[in-house]
């Protein structure tokens, strides 16, 4: 009984420790969006910005995750012809994103991968004709280096899973190769103030 204690108390002593360790440190992240639509022919990229805040939590130097709320301007720049001519028109997606992102540093220095989901809520578009989706999930996955004073540079790929207009791929006729999904190229900076 007395070693089931002892084994009992060194645990918890272990996990206080490793609790102690657990820093959160919040900051703010901004930069260029490039956009598109996938499956649209004759579109072409449109470039806008996001901005947001972040909470980098971070459990030692290897690994931390980073919940992120973002204002992210998306959408593409659509072609077509009319009375002889041909326009451009730039389609506006404009979400609120809820993520989180796992980061994982190389060698407990500032080179680090980043992958994680997002929930992005639409909060405007400027379609005339139709109505896309008001929400869209997406998966983001990236690169980044970390100087010691807390300024990190980004890149991005942020790939939506939901068709804009809500098709699963599977419907009559409808093939997963016509599914229009949001592509984001995202480079950025961000500043994690330090804490104590």
């Amino acid at each position: 009984m007395r070693k089931y204690i002892v084994i009992a108390f060194v645990l918890l002593i272990g996990i206080g420790s490793s609790n102690a360790q657990v820093k959160a440190s919040p900051g703010l992240r901004g930069g260029l969006n490039i956009s598109t639509l996938t499956n649209i022919d004759d579109n072409s990229s449109k470039t806008d910005f996001y901005i947001g805040g972040l909470v980098n939590i971070k459990f030692n130097k290897f690994f931390s995750v980073q919940p992120e709320i973002n204002y992210s301007r998306q959408g593409d720049e659509g072609r077509y012809f009319e009375d002889g001519r041909y326009y451009t028109e730039k389609y506006e997606l404009n979400y609120i994103t809820l993520g989180a992102v796992a980061k994982f540093n190389f060698g407990g220095g500032g080179f680090h991968l980043l992958a994680g989901p997002s929930l992005d809520l639409k909060v405007s578009d400027n379609y005339i004709n139709t109505k896309p989706e008001d929400f869209d999930l997406s998966f983001v996955g990236g690169v980044g280096y970390t100087l010691p004073n807390g300024l990190t540079f980004e890149a991005r790929l942020k790939q939506g899973l939901i068709d804009i207009y809500g098709y699963d791929g599977i419907d009559d006729g409808y093939y997963y190769d016509q599914v229009i999904l949001n592509q984001v190229f995202q480079l950025g900076i961000s500043y994690t103030f330090k804490t104590k």
